[in-house]
């Protein structure tokens, strides 16, 4: 196996770091327009095995002539990039796994790439992802799905929740903002109901969850459940849905507050001589404080909660998937839940785990248990449980 990764951020470094160390992979090429970040970190790496080039991502030829010396491609770059290196990797004849939701453009790169024997995967990280394959797998479980709930989250241990918001930082902090302002559908008593980002925090849409060695978290919508459960073909069953993202207690009456307040607006408003975003000021006031400390760990977390029918008895099928950063390499579990994850999609298209070719789904194309045991053997926790449910 032969593997380009696209982007040396730290989720692209988790992705090197796990193909680095697979026995089935032969060569790795880590390519940015900023390889020099990367440096730090290459004592983590095969060396002889992973080569490092400078490249500039919106250079198509300089793109493709990496692309034409190996079998499959990683993407971990911003997403204004997925469309245009979709086309290419196509175009070069070798197989493509990203991290990101799939636009629009992908059906057609998709019909493409089926003709030519190539498998387009994206929305293969942690959230989406891992949710995505735990979904369809604890669907397939049930004959009929009456209730679906999904949970994911990244936020610290409960040690390093130690600054007023007891929040840090994992991925970029715009991405976090712009999420907070991101209308979210749900299903309550069989009737889809939108939540408008400014409501998302309000108190009557927040429930608390309880994880096993970690207590009790809050629960806020996070996203759109029904394009899922119509891509599962479950939604007409469906009584009670939603996809939720969840932060220690006290986070939401917070960020409810800032929202009701237009803290999170976009629109610049004028202050003295200057016009400024409102979001942009809080992210540019917050960010450098919500940094780990070098000895301090995240936690990535995602539940999948399925209720209906087995052979007409109530069941609920639950899995519950945990990790947490390690200190030795510094790679968060949400750095190590995204690359991971990528890099065994990759290694499972060459090795012929994925079988299907053209536009895949997470969802309904990926085999859940040699997946799950390749999370395991890199020490992330997945567990399982079934039980009976009466609606």
């Amino acid at each position: 196996m032969k593997i380009l990764v696209l982007g040396t951020g730290m989720q692209g470094r988790a992705a090197l770091h796990d193909l680095s160390r697979s026995p089935e992979v032969k060569h790795v090429i880590a390519a940015d327009a900023d390889v020099d970040r990367l440096t730090p970190f290459m004592r983590h790496l095969n060396r002889e095995k992973v080569e490092v080039v400078a490249v500039d991502a919106e250079n198509p030829a300089a793109v493709a002539e990496l692309m034409r010396r190996v079998d499959a491609v990683i993407v971990l770059l911003p997403v204004k990039f997925h469309v245009p290196i979709a086309r290419l990797a196509v175009e070069n004849g070798v197989h493509l796994v990203n991290s990101s939701y799939t636009p629009p453009e992908f059906h057609q790169i998709g019909r493409e790439a089926a003709a030519r024997g190539l498998t387009i995967l994206p929305e293969f990280g942690f959230d989406p992802g891992i949710d995505l394959v735990l979904a369809g797998q604890a669907m397939r479980e049930l004959d009929v799905v009456k209730e679906y709930y999904s949970y994911g989250t990244g936020l610290p241990e409960p040690s390093a929740a130690n600054n007023p918001l007891r929040y840090k930082i994992t991925w970029t902090f715009d991405g976090v903002l712009k999420a907070y302002q991101r209308d979210a559908r749900v299903i309550q008593n069989g009737k889809v109901v939108v939540i408008p980002g400014r409501e998302m925090f309000a108190p009557k849409n927040i429930h608390v969850l309880d994880v096993e060695g970690y207590g009790p978290m809050e629960a806020y919508p996070n996203g759109d459940v029904v394009e899922f459960l119509d891509r599962m073909g479950v939604t007409a069953t469906v009584h009670n849905a939603g996809r939720y993202a969840t932060r220690w207690p006290g986070h939401c009456a917070y960020w409810y507050v800032m929202s009701q307040l237009g803290f999170l607006d976009v629109k610049p408003i004028k202050v003295g001589e200057v016009s400024v975003s409102p979001r942009a000021f809080v992210g540019a006031l917050l960010e450098p404080q919500l940094q780990y400390a070098d000895h301090e760990r995240d936690v990535a977390m995602v539940r999948v909660d399925v209720r209906g029918l087995k052979d007409e008895q109530g069941r609920r099928v639950v899995y519950d998937l945990t990790d947490v950063r390690d200190l030795d390499t510094g790679l968060m579990a949400m750095n190590r839940t995204v690359g991971y994850t990528a890099s065994i999609g990759a290694q499972m298209i060459l090795r012929g785990d994925i079988v299907k070719r053209g536009l895949l789904s997470p969802l309904t194309d990926v085999p859940a248990e040699p997946f799950l045991e390749e999370l395991r053997a890199r020490g992330i926790v997945v567990r399982h449980r079934e039980e009976v449910w009466s609606a």
